[in-house]
């Protein structure tokens, strides 16, 4: 049995999220299928993190393990030839070690939000980004950010479907940039609550639009309580941009 990590691109418009789901398709199902239709083995993969339905991937780590004796090229090959037409790629495959897994052994996460701010309609970004038609301050967003990195209780910006042990996370980063019409919110940490990265753009959107302040954003925080976030964001502008590992890995 050997085990490969994946390093995965996909477009999330036509899936339910990563996961797989009973109820519509999922990247996860895609390359399981593509998978069992090169090896004939029925295995599962595993992904570093879970993104929700319309949300992007540029470079999602993932693992499988394969019992067919196989070159890490032929099998990336392979998955994307049977993948087709799906909007899925796989970047990478190599071997790595039995004990190294995508979820468990990454060390940091990072997002990145994109929003076009501009009132003409989106062509050829839409469904990969967020049209947000008012002007934005950019700096008041910067500034609304800043309260959110570190270490904090993030229940209000947790969806109430989430399943993690506890709100509290770490945020590495979470930064605010402009060029041109377009805006860049990117976020890192170990770890994200579910619908964390959502909330927090609609949320720093709302600064811009001048209809919160920076120090809103800071009580919705302290407050602890998911009725006092003020927007989530679509899923359209979120893409899993890259996943960290001790040794580069």
């Amino acid at each position: 049995m050997t085990r490969f990590a994946l390093t995965v691109e996909y477009d999330g418009r036509p899936f339910m999220g990563w996961q797989r789901q009973s109820h519509g398709p999922s990247v996860q199902q895609t390359l399981e299928d593509a998978i069992h239709a090169v090896t004939g083995e029925r295995t599962a993969v595993h992904a570093a993190g879970r993104t929700d339905a319309g949300v992007h991937g540029l470079a999602m780590r993932a693992h499988v393990d394969v019992a067919k004796p196989i070159a890490p090229f032929r099998l990336m090959e392979a998955i994307n030839a049977r993948a087709r037409p799906a909007p899925v790629a796989v970047l990478d495959c190599v071997e790595v070690a039995d004990d190294w897994h995508a979820r468990f052994s990454c060390i940091r996460r990072s997002y990145e939000y994109r929003i076009v701010n501009r009132r003409a309609p989106l062509t050829f970004e839409a469904g990969l980004a967020w049209q947000v038609p008012q002007p934005l301050d950019e700096a008041a967003m910067a500034q609304a950010a800043a309260h959110l990195v570190g270490r904090h209780d993030f229940t209000t910006f947790r969806s109430v479907h989430c399943q993690a042990d506890s709100p509290v996370r770490t945020l590495d980063l979470l930064s605010v940039e402009r060029d041109g019409a377009r805006l860049y919110i990117r976020a890192a940490a170990r770890s994200f609550l579910h619908h964390q990265v959502r909330s927090m753009v609609g949320c720093l959107a709302l600064v811009g639009m001048g209809r919160w302040s920076p120090d809103d954003v800071a009580a919705a925080l302290a407050a602890r309580d998911r009725a006092q976030l003020g927007l989530n964001a679509p899923s359209d502008g979120l893409f899993f941009v890259a996943a960290d590992y001790p040794d580069a890995g």
